[in-house]
């Protein structure tokens, strides 16, 4: 079918039909809001009466949660619908999966409370959009790693819209962007900040002028339909790099010691009177020519989150310089787990209870191992790096951390763990890779418990700098 230009609307028509007055759909559980003028901007750059509808390209950046996904992936959408028809788009998350969850969930819900028609394509990871005489195919991809670059090559697109574009290899990203061979295509990038040499900061933010773009810096006050309660528990969030990047939204470097508020007094000899742990779960970083580590972490009644034992190995650090097998190791872990347990009346151990092991995903041999040892409840865990690590910080900067004191390797890490300042100029957060095996496992337990710990900052990081 032959493609035809669809004479673009109105801007004042524009934002009357995209902004009902107490639109509400009780089903579907949607309710449009009052827009800031950043989101009004992010409808309307394109249409006619727009001073800068010439331009190829927009950038929204800054804060969480300050209102640019939802805004920008609908306006994408009413962009292609109003001008454009039987044509291509791309649209692109980190996942295909996260993509539907952060956008195409709502996406969806919104278009056809506008009256348009979406049909979703799962296998073909396609959306088919049309209303009236107008029809559109968008197609979903997930620029997750090197190789994603392939995924778009020979596709022809209209548009691109990236979500979280930050989180995307640059290979992903150009190769998309070369794409967009249709005269009149338009890419739309939002993102969260990361460091100031970042890929993205330094070839498209530095230099949106040249590409004939435009961007627009979101913080929190630009979604009104955050209440002052909902902002303020975001600010507690994050901290320090953190809370620069996702709160105030700045493009700042991570430098130095990676948990530098971390201090002697979260150091304890012992638990404080009267404090029961409610939760236990163990994370484990397993490695063959590098250290074996087991940590205890628990909950305790008090609020806090308790380091209470470690166990670790490293062949090289000892006087035989031996590896031990998996089949070793395992039988290390539940001689130690009976360390841990409760003593029984005839002052023998029974096998310490708890309620999940994270362990690293790559350790798929020892993971086998410990099954057949009969070892329950472990789960591989979502080894991401900077989640975790931003986690931890907000849970430590909230105080809301303690570390038992023989757990003196979980300690030293503490103290050491660092970002590599190579990695950084080249625009990467990464910690130094070396004295980090007890702060991997700790992270597999973060980012295992996250909804809890989410939780705890926000319900008693408050508190506590309060007290």
């Amino acid at each position: 079918m032959k493609k035809q230009k669809i004479k673009q609307i109105d801007k004042n028509d524009y934002i009357n039909a995209v902004e009902p007055k107490n639109t509400y759909n009780k089903k579907r559980m949607f309710k449009w809001t009052k827009l800031s003028k950043k989101q009004k901007k992010v409808l309307t750059w394109w249409t006619s009466n727009s001073p800068v509808r010439d331009k190829d390209l927009l950038i929204a950046d800054g804060a969480v949660r300050s209102g640019k996904t939802l805004i920008m992936s609908f306006s994408y959408v009413i962009w292609a619908m109003s001008t454009f028809n039987y044509a291509k788009f791309g649209m692109a998350g980190k996942t295909v999966g996260s993509f539907r969850r952060n956008v195409v969930f709502l996406l969806k819900i919104i278009l056809r409370l506008r009256g348009y028609s979406v049909t979703d394509k799962r296998t073909e990871n396609m959306l088919i959009i049309s209303r009236n005489d107008r029809i559109n195919y968008f197609y979903i991809f997930g620029g997750n790693d090197e190789r994603s670059q392939d995924l778009v090559q020979g596709f022809t697109s209209a548009g691109f819209f990236f979500d979280e574009v930050t989180l995307m290899p640059q290979s992903f990203v150009n190769q998309a962007v070369a794409r967009c061979s249709e005269e009149g295509a338009k890419m739309w990038f939002n993102c969260n900040p990361r460091g100031p040499y970042h890929w993205f900061k330094l070839e498209w933010i530095d230099k949106v002028k040249e590409k004939n773009g435009i961007r627009l810096h979101f913080d929190l006050d630009d979604n009104p339909s955050l209440s002052e309660k909902v902002k303020a528990r975001y600010r507690r969030m994050f901290k320090g790099v953190f809370y620069m990047r996702y709160i105030l939204g700045l493009w700042v470097m991570a430098e130095g010691l990676i948990y530098g508020v971390f201090n002697q007094d979260m150091i304890i000899n012992d638990l404080p009177r009267g404090i029961k742990m409610k939760n236990k779960w163990i994370g484990i970083d397993y490695g063959q020519s590098n250290p074996t580590v087991f940590l205890l972490i628990a909950y305790g009644s008090d609020h806090r989150i308790y380091i209470l034992d470690e166990y670790i190995y490293d062949g090289k650090s000892t006087v035989e310089s031996k590896q031990k097998s998996p089949s070793m190791l395992a039988k290390d872990f539940k001689i130690w787990l009976r360390k841990n347990g409760p003593m029984q009346q005839n002052m023998k151990r029974t096998s310490l209870r708890y309620d999940r092991a994270y362990i690293d995903p790559s350790a798929k041999g020892f993971i086998l191992q410990l099954h057949e040892e009969g070892v329950g409840n472990i789960s591989t865990a979502n080894n991401d790096v900077n989640r975790g690590i931003e986690l931890l910080s907000s849970l430590i900067e909230n105080d809301l951390l303690r570390v038992m004191s023989h757990c003196k390797n979980t300690i030293k890490e503490f103290f050491s763990y660092k970002w590599d300042e190579k990695a950084q100029e080249k625009g990467e957060d990464k910690p130094v890779k070396e004295h980090d095996h007890c702060m991997d496992a700790l992270r597999y337990f973060a980012n295992g418990q996250r909804e809890l710990l989410q939780r705890l900052i926000v319900a008693y990081g408050s508190i506590r700098k309060a007290a």
